[in-house]
């Protein structure tokens, strides 16, 4: 049976740009197998389901064919299946329209609004 390291992996299907960044992703606990946390060495194979992390959601894979050599983004389909759940997408959406509205007022860069606002009081002393 064909078996492929899980770093390897996740570079060659285009998950992660770089294969150190996937290590760093696997090493920090956002990519697992099963529910379990894996090592960058893990052998993957066919059928197995990987969880990775990128908030804020969580993507699920099902490998197809385990690779090692990166292929032309065309090739994907062939080398992986996203069976990520439609409410993980909906949280993606909700976190785009919600931007900074969430932020907690006084942290951070101030917003335009709040600069402004702190001008007008600089310039009143």
């Amino acid at each position: 049976m064909e078996e492929a390291r899980i770093d390897k992996w996740l570079w060659a299907a285009r998950i992660f740009k770089t294969r150190t960044i996937a290590v760093e992703a696997i090493k920090n606990s956002r990519v697992s197998i099963g529910g379990m946390n894996v090592k960058p060495s893990r052998m993957i194979k066919a059928g197995d389901e990987i969880d990775v992390k990128k908030p804020p959601i969580t993507y699920s894979f099902r490998v197809l064919k385990p690779i090692e050599q990166r292929v032309g983004a065309k090739l994907i389909p062939e080398i992986y299946e996203n069976i990520t759940a439609p409410e993980q997408y909906e949280m993606l959406e909700l976190s785009k329209i919600s931007g900074f509205i969430d932020r907690a007022r006084g942290t951070g860069r101030p917003t335009k609004k709040e600069r402004r606002s702190l001008d007008e009081w600089m310039m009143e002393e």
